[in-house]
């Protein structure tokens, strides 16, 4: 389903303006040759994609062709880096020390703030690092779909303003909502993460609609997993009213919503997943990336993954490839971290 193109609901909001940033720049051959040779042990996973075949010197002229393309992970912002500063941050992503004193398997800390906006039924503000995320969920009653007459169901619009960086000025920001819109719908289109039968009213007739509106006030990096926390918290915050169905003697229907603010319907997110991207720096991956370690990333992983370990959901973004020993470490990375949360 595409996502909604109406305006966003979530009016007389103060965006923050984030930092200009430049488009980066291309890393010279000689370090890239650098790079790659700190890199020697890893497997060669772009050399079948662009031809390396299974020589040795093929498979390291890939890899130095690779490191030299450091542009952006699908249309995200992007951050200037030097020479010095890519090789830097490659060879410390290696020895597992990130530039920030983390591992690589390490997380900042988030900030969580519901019941931010008065006019919602639920709303939530998340920052992480530079990334600061604004979810408002708005609960409208409409007619259920043809094919599920006895549930409810969730639309998403993303607003990647301009305000949270240049780049989202014209159609890249425009590209970059609907990219994250399709990947909500597909975390959300299961059975399991939210109780879409608790949203129906009376089958075929009526239930409620919930209109997800995430607005991006500030892009520096993990956005998708920034995102899925901060729609998590929204809809945790979410409160519906509470609706009583009359019916008279000639059949006809009448709804009552209850006026007590206390006395309405509560949203389960215990099964609702939380997106963890795995960047490939080099041979190893890095979670929680910065732009800057986002710009020095060939390829990522997003897994949609439940509390208790269940992957809902699989996507690859970035040019580069990943061979299957490199996802099956990743994806073993990614469960420690859904246990451990």
């Amino acid at each position: 389903m595409a996502p909604r193109h109406e305006a966003p609901r979530l009016p007389g909001l103060v965006q923050t303006r984030g930092g200009a940033q430049e488009k980066p720049i291309e890393l010279p051959a000689v370090a890239a040759a650098a790079v790659a040779a700190g890199a020697a042990a890893a497997p060669a996973d772009d050399a079948q994609a662009h031809g390396g075949g299974g020589r040795a010197a093929g498979a390291g002229a890939t890899r130095a062709d690779d490191v030299r393309r450091t542009g952006l992970l699908g249309s995200m912002a992007s951050v200037a880096l030097s020479e010095a500063e890519k090789v830097y941050i490659v060879h410390g992503v290696q020895e597992d020390l990130r530039v920030d004193g983390r591992g690589c398997e390490d997380y900042r800390c988030v900030e969580v703030e519901t019941d931010v906006v008065s006019n919602t039924s639920g709303s939530a503000r998340v920052k992480l690092g530079h990334t600061d995320i604004l979810v408002g969920v708005k609960a409208e009653m409409g007619t259920p779909k043809l094919e599920k007459p006895n549930e409810g169901y969730l639309e998403f619009f993303v607003d990647c303003s301009a305000n949270a960086t240049p780049e989202f000025e014209g159609r890249g920001g425009d590209d970059l909502g609907t990219e994250i819109a399709n990947t909500l719908y597909r975390i959300f289109n299961n059975k399991s993460s939210v109780d879409l039968k608790s949203l129906c009213i009376s089958p075929r007739e009526h239930c409620w609609i919930l209109y997800v509106d995430v607005l991006l006030l500030e892009c520096g990096g993990n956005l998708f997993d920034t995102i899925s926390i901060a729609v998590k918290a929204a809809l945790f915050n979410t409160r519906i009213p509470r609706v009583r169905v009359l019916e008279d003697e000639e059949g006809s229907k009448d709804i009552e919503l209850s006026d007590d603010p206390y006395d309405c319907i509560r949203l389960s997110v215990e099964n609702v997943p939380c997106i963890v991207t795995l960047c490939k720096i080099g041979y190893r991956h890095v979670v929680d990336a910065t732009l800057q370690e986002e710009a020095c990333s060939l390829a990522s992983l997003l897994v949609s993954v439940t509390s208790k370990g269940v992957v809902t959901c699989m996507r690859k973004v970035g040019k580069g490839s990943l061979d299957p020993e490199s996802i099956f470490e990743m994806m073993e990375g990614c469960g420690c971290i859904s246990r451990a949360a």
